[in-house]
């Protein structure tokens, strides 16, 4: 078309005209198949469609010259295996449904988009026939269906893969990023589909194998999880099985403790589809932002399965994307469902944290040619670190305090550690082994034996022993308190006998007094004091002593931090957990043997009192058979 004004073509002008079908194949396959590891994704959810029990891929080059794919799936017979390699062409929809979709291939474009791109082959035997069959294709252009030799199944080859579009060749990563982008895709598929076994090799070794599990549900998912995701994910996964509304939830997921520094580990199905979806993964940060700090993620594998009318997974090409008819709804059944599992797991913590504990007590530096020193009775001494906290322990010269049961926590004396600050330190009298080995089976974290470097409460349990942080443990069993209180009535407060004047620059104070009537319902009554300066004349009951003008400080800090548009309620898990962090056990004071105990009962009783409010270990646990082993006992 000509420009009325300039007389001439404008450089992108031209003909309309349809494309080829070649040319159209070529931007199909830019869409279906980005890289090696899509052209492997969308062949193995082809041969899990099929019926396949076994599945077995080999990469060469990280599938640039070589993808095979094998399956013991049904098969195709010769028209079939014609109509295969066709664009558009499925066995998976029927009388044009586009919404029932119970398959995780269905738009007959993968073996079309790969064949327009590389040199195809497809051999097929159908079940129950005598016969098999191949057909290939070479850069869009397909061969006659002719006969072939296999036993059972489909072989799928794709060799020379963008030997037609070599632009887009240039954009590959190396051949060891696009191996395991491949291998990653795999292990997906096989945490969604137990039934099926999965292997993957680059052609010289096996670098991935998922054998048969025996179920879809229970253990045999829990092995295969943990067969790919490792042994300290089975030990430290806490099951979900919820339902709501017709939608149910399955999986594991990882206690707070036994969590990663990026999201890699975090693995979402829906109706056996790998997904990476914001709406999923955005509900499990919401989930577990009260037990873990903002850089810490957790790790698990959800499986959703939903009605098929209830999701679209028609938008997008590679179907990495769904989209929910209601996504408050699953929304709030993840959130919920890891909540629920997360408070069933009590004071749990991690089996990792005590193994890194273990693997921390190392023989001294020079003792490489003899492992273990020997002490003056000729037994293994103990390693470097380890023999102080077992002489604050053990004090055989001190007099004996003989408790025989825990004392809780009075209401309005839980910062009782404060007066009694001024007592001898609970390790310089060591209680009686005889007494206390009845305690040690009757509790989980067992019965305090004493207090090291005013920090650590070290107790002794039936089959080990338990080194607590005390100011971690108390901080969290305040968050907790808070927010019963604030759920149920609302933040006991008490008044303070002279009111306390916190000078601050004019900002911060001016947001803190701007946010006083939300400060007001979690237990801190403030005012304005002139410019740049407060008022405090209340604080929560449950903090007792505590330094008032460090806390609003930091509160000024946190909220000058938050958003605007958001209410402290919102934040509730960070400005209760700058409160809980100022009224909590401080390192370096010294506690009584009642309040150690007092403090490990409630412990046992609060949820969540594993970890502290940033998602790290309030609590170690040794095994005895691991301290035995420390000494070369075993």
């Amino acid at each position: 078309m000509i420009h009325p004004e300039r007389n001439e073509l404008p450089t992108n002008a031209g003909i309309i005209r349809l494309l080829s079908e070649r040319t159209i194949n070529r931007i199909a396959a830019g869409e279906v198949v980005e890289r090696p590891a899509s052209a492997v994704k969308e062949l193995v959810e082809n041969a899990i469609d099929a019926g396949a029990t076994r599945v077995d891929v080999v990469m060469r080059e990280g599938g640039r010259a070589l993808i095979q794919v094998k399956d013991d799936g049904c098969g195709m017979s010769p028209d079939e295996l014609s109509l295969a390699v066709e664009r558009h062409a499925t066995s998976k929809l029927t009388d044009e449904d586009l919404v029932n979709i119970g398959s995780l291939g269905f738009r007959g474009e993968a073996l079309a988009s790969i064949g327009a791109v590389s040199r195809l082959s497809v051999t097929s035997r159908a079940y129950g026939s005598d016969e098999a069959w191949m057909v290939s294709v070479d850069a869009g252009h397909k061969s006659d269906v002719t006969p072939a030799a296999l036993s059972e199944g489909t072989v799928i080859e794709v060799r020379d893969l963008f030997y037609a579009t070599p632009a887009r060749l240039k954009f590959l990563k190396t051949n060891r990023t696009e191996y395991g982008q491949a291998s990653d895709m795999m292990k997906r598929l096989a945490m969604a589909h137990p039934e099926v076994a999965f292997t993957l090799s680059d052609g010289d070794r096996t670098t991935f194998r998922a054998p048969h599990a025996a179920s879809l549900m229970g253990d045999a998912r829990l092995e295969r999880l943990g067969a790919i995701l490792g042994k300290d994910f089975r030990e430290n996964a806490l099951e979900i099985d919820a339902e709501r509304e017709g939608l149910k939830l399955t999986g594991y997921a990882g206690l707070p403790t036994y969590s990663r520094g990026n999201a890699m580990q975090q693995y979402l199905f829906v109706n056996g589809r790998p997904v990476k979806d914001r709406l999923l993964t955005g509900a499990v940060r919401g989930a577990y932002q009260d037990y873990l700090a903002r850089d810490r993620h957790p790790s698990l594998a959800l499986f959703l399965d939903v009605p098929a009318s209830f999701v679209d997974v028609n938008v997008h090409p590679a179907k990495a994307e769904v989209r929910f008819k209601d996504a408050g709804l699953v929304r709030g059944l993840i959130v919920s469902s890891l909540r629920h599992a997360l408070s069933a797991a009590g004071h749990r913590a991690s089996t990792t944290v005590a193994d890194a504990a273990l693997g921390a007590m190392q023989p001294r530096a020079g003792a490489a040619a003899m492992p273990w020193t020997r002490s003056q009775e000729g037994r293994p001494a103990l390693p470097e670190g380890f023999q102080s906290v077992v002489n604050q322990i053990y004090a055989p010269d001190q007099p004996h305090d003989n408790h025989t049961g825990p004392v809780g926590f009075g209401e309005g004396e839980q910062m009782g550690f404060e007066t009694r600050g001024d007592m001898a330190a609970p390790s310089a009298r060591p209680i009686d082994e005889t007494a206390a080995r009845p305690e040690a089976q009757d509790y989980p974290l067992g019965t305090a034996r004493g207090q090291v470097h005013a920090t650590y409460i070290v107790s002794q349990t039936a089959d080990g022993l338990v080194i607590v942080d005390q100011h971690a443990a108390h901080e969290r069993l305040v968050y907790e308190r808070m927010k019963k209180q604030i759920a149920a009535t609302g933040v006991a407060r008490q008044a303070l006998l002279l009111p306390e004047v916190v000078e601050l620059e004019e900002a911060p104070a001016e947001r803190l007094v701007a946010r006083a009537e939300e400060l007001a319902s979690l237990g801190l009554i403030i005012e304005p004091f002139g410019e740049g300066a407060v008022m405090v004349r209340e604080v929560p009951a449950m903090l007792g002593k505590l330094d008032v003008k460090g806390l609003v400080r930091d509160l000024a800090d946190e909220i000058t931090e938050l958003d605007e548009a958001l209410s402290l309620k919102e934040k509730l898990e960070d400005v209760c957990g700058t409160m809980a962090c100022h009224g909590s056990v401080r390192a370096g004071r010294r506690l009584t043997v009642e309040e150690m105990n007092a403090l490990l009962r409630e412990m046992e009783e609060t949820p969540h009192s594993g970890q502290c409010n940033h998602g790290r270990p309030t609590y170690v646990e040794l095994k005895l058979a691991d301290i035995e082993k420390l000494f070369g006992r075993r």
